[in-house]
């Protein structure tokens, strides 16, 4: 996991939308979509339309990334913490 991910995570662990992260991590959007697609492809963040509306279909993060809420998985929690 990349140090990257790993600060990603750490702001994952309620939901959080994609303007809350930006705000908060002050990242360019380039890097926050590319981790954010990176993590959602390894199954450690899940993707929602809104606060409690998780999405099921597959999701491109990099094109609808920017209007999502994000949530770290269970298995991206336990990962986040085995580090």
């Amino acid at each position: 996991m990349s140090d990257a991910e790993f600060d990603l995570l750490d702001e994952l662990y309620f939901v959080q939308p994609y303007s809350y992260l930006s705000e908060t991590l002050g990242w360019e959007d380039q890097l926050l979509l590319e981790t954010l697609n990176s993590l959602y492809l390894a199954g450690l963040v899940k993707c929602l339309d809104a606060a409690d509306e998780e999405r099921f279909d597959p999701v491109n993060v990099l094109e609808e990334g920017k209007d999502l809420y994000f949530l770290a998985t269970k298995k991206g929690l336990m990962a986040h913490n085995a580090l």
